[in-house]
């Protein structure tokens, strides 16, 4: 990592020391004066990392007539972000790559070490106390939530927004016809979930998405301190990078986070491998779904890190067993640790602040195109959905031969999420990531213009 990171003070001053100099300027003595630039460089402002990746491509066109030539505005759950050559880089290392199972903590330190990092990093932001070594994608990681709903409670009742991806909901059905879970979906209305009348009574579980499916930012501190009332466990299914700005769900109340780690380092590769991320209180651990590596000291006092809190067989006990998850996605989960490393707190605020400014400025834009509108008034961050006057599968099609995938096609996705909303045909969801930039912005208004005139 170190070539990486910049040098400090105290750096500058070790090296120069041991070079047996004073100032960094004495390392240029024996450059002649007049060879000296004596005055700062005229530079044109600062742009930023996409900004100056799209400059480069269209003038060498490196990469003419291949996908990444596509502008991609879809979004829905796995998102064309950034991914750094250092991320690709180091989690490809042969260390990483081909890791086994940490069992034996004398011989997989640093694998432990990194995913002792990662759970840190899950942990600080969701704002929650623990966090396991990952699982297998989102929607697993909610079905594993349920399970601890459950066992933490007694109940099988499990109320659901409609706003949480139909993906994630899902793969819940499919568990709960084996478990025996009472699903309850809760409509949208107006984008937003239409909690009112509904009764949380004997409910195991509360589940609110944060953004939800349409990109919309709901109530979470709300929807909590109801489920805490009926005694249930509030459960938010969180866009990791929407954390670079809103509050984090457990300080608005959340009993467990999930979320898709997929953002964070892992190129979209038609579907996965992907990363579940999960985290809850300190009061479920023993619940906690498959692996939690904790810091220990070994026999010489040295830090050691360790599989800890459950043995193997807490998975393999048939009725008795709190999860089935014996694995977990431990490369992924390395990746998004250097993603986040990568970028650290501040890093994180630019892209989500970016991906937002860039998706309200092409709302705006777009919301001006004759019949377009947008699904909801509600604030959103950086995906929204938007009503057109023809089919969106029709204009996906045809923005795509222009070069530009226009979104997702809310009826694709399913069914009974446009139950709520007008005419769910004509609905298209579409996410701004920070790689956009304002030309592609602009690029994507003109096709469209097009496309539904």
């Amino acid at each position: 990592m170190a070539d990486y990171l910049p040098h400090t003070e105290s750096d500058i001053a070790e090296m120069l020391a041991v070079l047996g100099l004073d100032s960094l300027e004495d390392l240029f003595t024996h450059i002649p004066e007049a060879l000296r630039l004596a005055q700062s460089l005229e530079m044109p402002e600062g742009r930023s990392e996409p900004d100056v990746a799209a400059r480069f491509e269209a003038r060498a066109h490196a990469n003419e007539g291949r996908g990444s030539r596509v502008l991609c505005f879809a979004g829905a759950g796995a998102y064309d972000h950034t991914v750094p050559p250092v991320v690709s880089s180091l989690g490809s290392r042969s260390e990483f790559v081909t890791a086994y199972t940490p069992y034996q903590p004398e011989v997989a330190q640093g694998v432990l070490q990194a995913i002792f990092e990662y759970q840190t990093m899950v942990s600080r932001l969701f704002g929650l106390e623990i966090a396991n070594a990952s699982l297998y994608d989102g929607a697993t990681g909610l079905v594993e939530a349920l399970n601890m709903a459950h066992g933490s409670t007694g109940r099988s009742r499990m109320i659901i927004s409609e706003g949480v991806h139909p993906h994630w909901r899902q793969v819940v059905a499919t568990f709960a016809k084996g478990t025996g879970y009472e699903v309850v979906t809760v409509p949208l209305r107006d984008g937003v979930t239409d909690w009112s009348g509904l009764d949380v009574t004997d409910a195991a579980a509360v589940v609110v998405a944060y953004p939800n499916v349409l990109g919309v930012v709901e109530d979470v501190a709300g929807v909590m301190a109801r489920a805490h009332e009926a005694g249930a466990l509030g459960v938010v299914g969180a866009n990791p990078v929407a954390l670079g700005v809103l509050t984090s769900p457990g300080d608005l109340g959340a009993d467990i986070v999930v979320g898709e780690g997929q953002p964070f380092g892992m190129a979209l590769s038609f579907g996965g491998p992907y990363l579940g991320l999960f985290a809850c209180t300190m009061d479920q651990i023993r619940r906690l779904p498959g692996r939690i590596v904790g810091e220990t000291v070994d026999v010489d006092g040295r830090r050691a890190f360790v599989t800890t809190l459950r043995a193997r067989e807490q998975d393999i006990r048939r009725e008795k067993a709190t999860s089935n998850i014996c694995s977990n996605q431990t490369l992924m989960a390395i990746t998004a640790s250097i993603q986040l490393s990568y970028l650290g707190p501040t890093g994180l605020y630019e892209v989500a602040a970016r991906s937002a400014a860039g998706a309200h400025y092409l709302a705006e834009r777009v919301s001006g195109v004759e019949g377009v509108s947008l699904v909801s008034s509600a604030p959103f961050l950086h995906e929204f959905a938007l009503h057109l006057p023809v089919p969106a599968t029709r204009v996906i099609h045809e923005m795509a031969a222009a070069g530009v995938l226009a979104g997702v096609a809310l009826d694709e996705l399913s069914g009974d999420l446009g139950s709520s909303l007008e005419n769910p045909s004509h609905v298209l969801l579409v996410a701004v990531t920070e790689k956009r930039t304002r030309d592609q912005l602009d690029r994507y208004v003109d096709v469209l213009k097009k496309v539904v005139a």
